[in-house]
């Protein structure tokens, strides 16, 4: 009976397959929704005083909820550890210590707005399979990518620590490039055309470099951007996703016809 029941709860928690594990993840965001809308509110002073004696009432209505949710979610899994040090996992705990901190260090109360990560769950609420299936592509162009994209980081690093130098020995400190680190900031500002202007050259010569600069600033966004696209356009070859949750190690992203899951082997 403890088993079936607690079989049951997993449903309702952690899946969004069923009418009851559906309305739980509707209210459950809801609940952060609330929370989230509270805490903003209250930081306006007028709010704040004119209605103090609400605002703690909603707030610990939902951090109750919110510990009773977490504390089930460890009960009913079958590795606790496993949820406990997941991302998910993290995130609910992040949810509800601020309310328990708050009570005796002061100012803690408002990192209750962490509790916005958990709209996180809507995808795996409404089943927004294209959204998840595309979400789990980028993620996989991304990884692939990460080898290409670090020597370009590595480049561009490289290349405004040059810059910066270079315009140090132009422009000097009457110009207001006082030293290297303030010359690799003014490279850095003008590659990614930012361009605050607060420290600008004034010489020909830093003016030539400057422009430049600027220029090459346009054809350095397009690099990471066409390598993420031809990852992505390998990626999206793949099979596409669910929200199903494994059991086990209570990882998502598996195949829609799998029936073990890919990352610990256990039936799903």
């Amino acid at each position: 009976m403890s088993f079936s029941f607690r079989k049951k709860l997993y449903e309702i928690i952690f899946e969004a397959d069923t009418p009851a594990g559906r309305l739980f993840d509707i209210l459950l965001l809801i609940m952060i929704v609330i929370s989230i809308l509270a805490v903003m509110i209250e930081s306006v002073p007028a709010y704040h005083d004119r209605f103090a004696h609400g605002f703690i009432i909603i707030e610990w209505s939902i951090t109750f909820f919110f510990t009773l949710e977490y504390l089930l979610r460890i009960w009913v899994v079958k590795k606790p550890a496993g949820y406990i040090f997941s991302f998910y996992g993290i995130i609910d705990l992040l949810a509800v210590l601020p309310s328990y901190i708050g009570l005796f260090v002061g100012g803690a109360h408002g990192l209750v707005i962490i509790r916005a990560l958990r709209l996180l769950r809507i995808f795996r609420l409404f089943k927004l399979s294209r959204y998840i299936s595309e979400g789990d592509t980028l993620m996989r162009a991304l990884k692939a990518s990460r080898a290409k994209i670090s020597v370009f980081l590595l480049t561009v690093v490289t290349l405004v620590i040059i810059l910066g130098t270079l315009m140090y020995m132009v422009e000097g400190e009457e110009n207001g490039f006082t030293s290297i680190p303030k010359g690799i900031y003014w490279a850095i500002v003008t590659l990614t055309t930012v361009g605050y202007g607060d420290i600008a050259p004034s010489t020909n010569l830093g003016q030539f470099i400057a422009s430049l600069v600027m220029i090459l600033g346009y054809g350095i966004i397009a690099v990471p951007t066409g390598i993420v696209t031809v990852e992505y356009s390998r990626a999206r070859q793949s099979k596409t996703v669910t929200t199903q949750v494994c059991p086990h190690c209570l990882r998502e992203g598996h195949d829609a016809d799998a029936v073990y899951c890919k990352y610990c082997g256990g039936k799903l």
